[in-house]
Order: C-alpha cells, then sequence, then structure tokens
C-alpha cells in the first residue's frame, strides 16, 4: 500500500477520525475522503503526504481550528476541499508564510469564514474559488480577478457581502455566482463590458435595484441568468434582448420589472425557459415568438391583460403558467393542442365561455383552470390523459360527467361551481385518485358506497417516483470548470444546476378545519375525500371505513342519516373527519378511539346521543365539536352521563321501533283533530237553547268591538 498513488473513500459512511496509518501513504497523489462522518480535528498526519496534487476533505464533521500550516508543505497541491455539517470549523485565515503550494482549485464551504484566507493574496494561478456558505462581509473582493487573470468560475453564494464594486478591468470570468448576499444598490453600467465571456451569471436573492445595465448586451456568450429576487425596476433594456442571443435560461422572477414582457424587437432566439413570475409586467408582446424554442413559460402573479395571443399555441412548451393575473376571453384553442405539455396553469384570471369538448394532449397533465369564470357543462372527454384536474371556483353546470376511463387521474377537484345530480358511480372506476373534491355545490341522492374502489393512497406510488419529470434543460458546466487534475479518478462536477426547482404545481385542500396548499411533494402523503356544502341525503355508506390511508375525509353540511359508521375505526391513518350539520343519531362509535392521528372530529349539529368516547386522542377535543347535540354527554361538554334517562336502542331492530313510535303518534294526533271536528259539526248543527246563547253571546261582542 505505500506504492498507492489514488484513493477514493467518498460517500461512505466512515465514522471517528482518520487513521493514523494515512500517514505512511507517502506517494498519494489523490485523497478523496469526502462525504462521510469523519470527525474531531484534522490530524497532522496530512502534512506527511507531500506527494499531494487532490486533497478533498469536504462534507465531514470536522471541528475545532484548522491551520493552513497542515498543508504548507504540500508542494505539488493544485486541488483543495474543505467543509464541515458540525459547524464548529473555524479556519486560520491570516498566516504571515509563502504557501510552497500552487493551487489551480480552492474550496472552502461551511468553514465559518469571516475575511477571505489572506494567503490568496498571493495566489496567481487560480482556476476556480468557491467560498460559500460561509460569513464574509464587506465589499465584493475584486482583487481576486485582478491577480488570476486565467480565473473561470468564482462563487461566492450565501454569504453577507454587501458592497458590489468592481475594478473596471476586462476579464475572460465564465461563471460567476454571488447569490445570496446582502448586495444593494444599483449594477454597474459596464459590468457587460467587464464580462464579455460570461457563460453563467447568478445574482438572485439581493438587494439590487434600479435598471439592469443596457451593457449586458455585450455578454453575448451568456446561457444562464438568474437575476431573481431583487428589486430591479423599469423595462428591459432593448440591448439586453439583442444583444444575449445565446441566453437559454432567464430567471427575473420577483422583481418590480414592468412594461411587456418581451417587447418586439428581441432577439432571444436560444431561449428555452423564461421565469418572469411575481413583476408588474402588463403585456405578452410579439417579441417572444423569436424564441422559438421556448419550452418553460412562468409569467404568473403579474398584472397581464386582454386576451392570450393564439400564437402562443405555436410553442412546445412542457410549463405554461400564466395564473393570477388578469386575461379575459376565451382561451385559444391552440393551447390545448400542445401534446408535450405536463404543466398548464391558467387558473386565478377571468378566463370565461365553454370548456373545450377535446384536449390533445399526451398523458399526465396537470391542467389548472380554477379561479375563473367558464361556464356550461363539462364534457365527458375532459378527464383523459390529465393527472391533476383543477375546475374549482367556476360557474359550471349540469351533471358530472361519466368520464372516459383515466387511469392517470390523481386529483380531480370540481368544488364551487353549480353541479346537480348524482354522484355518479362512474367515479368509482377512477382507481388511482387520491384527492376528491366535490365541495359546495347543489349535488343531490346518496354517496355512492363503490368509493371504497378508489385507492385514496391505497397502492398509489410516489407522485415523483411515478411521474416524475426532469427537464432537459442544461449547460455544459463540465467544460466551463475543466478537470483541474488529470487524475483517472471521474471527479464529481463542481455544482448542478437545477433548472426545476421553481416548478412546482400547487393544490389546495380542506383538511384539518383549514384549507391550505400544498406542493407536489408534501402532497404525495395526502388523501383526501370532500362532499361537503351539497344536498346529499341517505346513510353515511360503511364502505368509506375500507379507505384506511385516509387523511381527511369532510361530509358536513349536508342531509345524512343515521349512524356514524363503525368501521369508520379502520381509518387509521385519519387526521380529519367532519360530519357536522347532517341529521346523523345514535352514538359516537366508542372505537373510534383507534385513531392515533385524528386531529379533527367535527360531529356539531347532529341528533347524536349517548356518551362521547374519552380516550386516545378525543381526550383533546373541546365541546365545540360537540355544540347542537343536547342528547350527548360526557366531559367534554360538561353533561353527566348518570342523569341521561333517556338512552334510545339503536342496536338491531331500533330503527323499526323508532318508526313505530311515530306512527303512533301521527295516528293519535289524526284521531284528537277528528273527534274535535265531529263534535263542532253537531254543536252547530243542532238546535239547542244553550247553542242560542252562545251566539247571542258572540253578537254582543262583534257589536261591542265595532263600537270601540
Amino acid at each position: 500500500m505505500k506504492n498507492l498513488r489514488e484513493l477514493d473513500l467518498s460517500q461512505n459512511k466512515l465514522v471517528g477520525r482518520l487513521p493514523l496509518c494515512f500517514g505512511s501513504l507517502t506517494k498519494l497523489q489523490v485523497l478523496d475522503i469526502s462525504s462521510n462522518q469523519f470527525n474531531g480535528t484534522l490530524p497532522s498526519l496530512i502534512g506527511n503526504l507531500d506527494s499531494l496534487e487532490y486533497l478533498s476533505l469536504f462534507d465531514n464533521e470536522f471541528e475545532g481550528l484548522f491551520s493552513f500550516d497542515l498543508i504548507a508543505n504540500l508542494s505539488k497541491l493544485k486541488v483543495f476541499k474543505l467543509s464541515s455539517r458540525s459547524s464548529m470549523l473555524q479556519l486560520e485565515t491570516e498566516i504571515l508564510w509563502q504557501p510552497r503550494f500552487q493551487l489551480s482549485f480552492i474550496k472552502l464551504q461551511y468553514c465559518n469564514l469571516e475575511t477571505v484566507p489572506s494567503f490568496l493574496h498571493q495566489k496567481k494561478n487560480l482556476r476556480l474559488i468557491n467560498l460559500s456558505n460561509n460569513k464574509l462581509t464587506g465589499a465584493f473582493p475584486s482583487w481576486l480577478l485582478e491577480q488570476n487573470k486565467n480565473l473561470e468560475v468564482l462563487l461566492f453564494t450565501n454569504n453577507s457581502f454587501n458592497i458590489f464594486r468592481l475594478s473596471g478591468l476586462v476579464h475572460s470570468l465564465k461563471v460567476l455566482d454571488v447569490s445570496a448576499n446582502d448586495f444593494d444598490g444599483q449594477l454597474p453600467e459596464s459590468m457587460g463590458n467587464m464580462f464579455p465571456n460570461l457563460i453563467h451569471l447568478n445574482l438572485s436573492n439581493n438587494e439590487f435595484q434600479g435598471s439592469f445595465p443596457t451593457s449586458s448586451g455585450e455578454m453575448k456568450m451568456l446561457q444562464f441568468l438568474d437575476i431573481s429576487r431583487n428589486n430591479f425596476s423599469g423595462t428591459l433594456p432593448r440591448e439586453f434582448l439583442m444583444g444575449c442571443y445565446s441566453l437559454r435560461i432567464f430567471k427575473l422572477s420577483h422583481n418590480r420589472f414592468t412594461g411587456q414582457v418581451f417587447p418586439d424587437p428581441a432577439n432571444l432566439t436560444s431561449l428555452r425557459y423564461l421565469m418572469a413570475n411575481n413583476n408588474q409586467f402588463s403585456g405578452i408582446s410579439a417579441g417572444l415568438i423569436h424564441s422559438n424554442d421556448l419550452t418553460v413559460l412562468d409569467v404568473s402573479n403579474n398584472y397581464l391583460q386582454g386576451v392570450v395571443p393564439s400564437w402562443l399555441g405555436g410553442f412546445s412548451f412542457t410549463f405554461l403558467l400564466v395564473s393570477n393575473n388578469m386575461l379575459e376571453g376565451t382561451i385559444p384553442s391552440t393551447l390545448f393542442n400542445i401534446t408535450d405539455i405536463t404543466l398548464m396553469d391558467l387558473s386565478k384570471n377571468k378566463f370565461s365561455g365553454s370548456l373545450p369538448q377535446q384536449l390533445n394532449f399526451n398523458p399526465l397533465v396537470m391542467l389548472f383552470l380554477n379561479d375563473n369564470e367558464f361556464s356550461g357543462p363539462i364534457p365527458d372527454t375532459f378527464l383523459e390523459n390529465i393527472m391533476v384536474l383543477d375546475l374549482r371556483n367556476n360557474n359550471l353546470s349540469g351533471t358530472i360527467p361519466h368520464f372516459v376511463d383515466n387511469i392517470f387521474i390523481e386529483y380531480l377537484l370540481l368544488r364551487g361551481n353549480r353541479l346537480t345530480g348524482h354522484i355518479p358511480k362512474a367515479l368509482c372506476s377512477l382507481s388511482n385518485i387520491m384527492i376528491l373534491d366535490l365541495a359546495h355545490n347543489k349535488l343531490n341522492g346518496s354517496i355512492p358506497s363503490c368509493l371504497n374502489n378508489v385507492s385514496f393512497g391505497r397502492g398509489v406510488e410516489s407522485l415523483n417516483e411515478t411521474y416524475g419529470y426532469t427537464s432537459s434543460i442544461g449547460i455544459g458546466l463540465g467544460d466551463i470548470l475543466g478537470w483541474y487534475f488529470g487524475s483517472s479518478l471521474v471527479l464529481p462536477l463542481e455544482f448542478e444546476l437545477d433548472y426545476n426547482s421553481d416548478l412546482k404545481f400547487i393544490i389546495e385542500f380542506a383538511s384539518k378545519s383549514r384549507y391550505d396548499s400544498y406542493t407536489e411533494t408534501s402532497f404525495e402523503f395526502m388523501f383526501g375525500l370532500d362532499l361537503s356544502n351539497n344536498e346529499l341525503s341517505g346513510n353515511i355508506p360503511k364502505e368509506l371505513g375500507d379507505l384506511q390511508r385516509m387523511r381527511a375525509l369532510n361530509l358536513s353540511r349536508n342531509s345524512l342519516s343515521g349512524l356514524i359508521p363503525e368501521s369508520f375505526s379502520n381509518l387509521t391513518d385519519i387526521e380529519s373527519i367532519d360530519l357536522s350539520f347532517n341529521m346523523l343519531r345514535g352514538p359516537i362509535p366508542q372505537d373510534l378511539t383507534k385513531l392515533d392521528y385524528l386531529v379533527v372530529f367535527n360531529v356539531s349539529y347532529n341528533n347524536l346521543s349517548g356518551s362521547i368516547p374519552s380516550q386516545g386522542k378525543f381526550s383533546t377535543l373541546d365541546e365545540t365539536n360537540y355544540i347542537g347535540n343536547p342528547l350527548l354527554c360526557g366531559s367534554s361538554v360538561n353533561r353527566s352521563c348518570d342523569n341521561n334517562i333517556h338512552k334510545p336502542d339503536y342496536q338491531s331492530g331500533g330503527d323499526d321501533e323508532t318508526v313505530i313510535d311515530m306512527e303512533t303518534f301521527y295516528w293519535s294526533l289524526a284521531a284528537t283533530y277528528g273527534v274535535t271536528l265531529m263534535a263542532f259539526i253537531v254543536f252547530v248543527c243542532f238546535d239547542f237553547p244553550w247553542r242560542r246563547a252562545w251566539f247571542h253571546l258572540v253578537d254582543a261582542f262583534i257589536i261591542c268591538f265595532k263600537c270601540v
């Protein structure tokens, strides 16, 4: 082993301190122990490895003080990486000696750095510097650019720099990331002239303000630009729109840009990914037409007005988001012919008219048309190839159609419309449903017992695992970063870009007495049925108790009768049950105390009776869950069950007994009225002296009343 040249132990679960035997591997050129659980202080044995050219101590749990004296004699060292998950690692940044090594690659992350290490002032050949995720403050260290003419990658993300000042020299830098700092003020107007070779520029999550510099049009090689989450304002400069023809990914969300999204003329012919959401744009201009390769467009949460241009349907979108604007009119039919679409969100606008009869989508589409003004019936072909369909809060009418078979649909949201008629049994064939929301309509009839055929989580795999989407957008950063060490080891890229991190669909669903928003990651574990605020009647099907992974069940504000099914004790994952404002009777099943995750159990305003369960989660529920049930007793309602004299028998045969008692009551009432009526007729028809006296008295009262 003494002649070993390369040792890669990265990405394992190794723990403890570094073995002392490493110190005898004096011919090592590569040592990579990154992404393990090594701890303690870094041992001095590293200084014995004087043949090292590549040293990665990255992503471990080292702590204590690290001094660069440990590696001072490693004259051949070119690549050095260090970070710690323990947050207890401190670096000695002020050193008074001349280091013997000439690094080309240095990566010091999560090292609690407060100043840039002083020995970097003496380095002239650095190609990559990554000091991200530290505590660096003050002005941007532009001297690193001045001293390292061949520097290609400079990463300072997630620090506390607050002054962005450049030297004014033209530099060949290719990657610059200063995101998540405290920079404010305006960008230097000449920034584009200083970095004509930039391929990747990330200025996001700062406080930059003012207009974007017109010199940005000189960055003709720029492929990735992220200026999101700042305070930029005004319109996008014409020079930028015409000059950055290599731009492929452009993120400018969460700013205060105004005007048209891309005013004509524009020459961003390579653009594939545009995130312009959460700004103050007022319209979509024809300048976007020239971006023929556009596959992702997000202009949601702006002030867009007018109609959607029909030429948008000519793009091969995979993601199209225009929600929460002021767009109106009918949606161009061309939008529903984009076959490769994955996510289309047109919600929260003023779109009107009827829904299209046919959707020419490929399978697994997420379609959000909620909170608009669509009217008319829902076509029975509308579910074909759809995975998520949200039609909530429109003016749709008619009955729920017998949708064509769809093995893909997982989320069906029809809440807040004017739908009438029965719940069709055809919904029971949509076997992969995870969320079914039919609340706030005018549906009547009984709840289909076959809904237990719907999975509501039974056997449904993770959404990301089953239907996960990945973007083909990317930049060859391997060519930008280069391999700074000629080793036979396959070394990982310095960083990889997640271009889909902002593309997360959101679904809203009422659970635990509140209306929440969920992203696709959290919705993997949300299974629910909401039929509230309708006109449903009849008994609650006991088959609903088969839906063991159900987390939220809302049947409130209907006309449901009968008993609470004992089978509800099988809903072992349930968190919320709302049965309020119905006509349910009988006791609360005591077996419901087995429901360990129950947070909400609302049965207020029914005709329930008997004792309230007091064990398990029921001990945490207060009387607001039982209001309007005067025959319930127990500590939750401060009503003793010992005083409950009337205890109806709701076991087998109890229903018939109740019906007989009511019939007897009605027959008795009818007989009483009949006898009274016959006596009155006899009294009026026969001439008795006391009858004449009675009528004389009545006449006297009438005369007196007229006199008054």
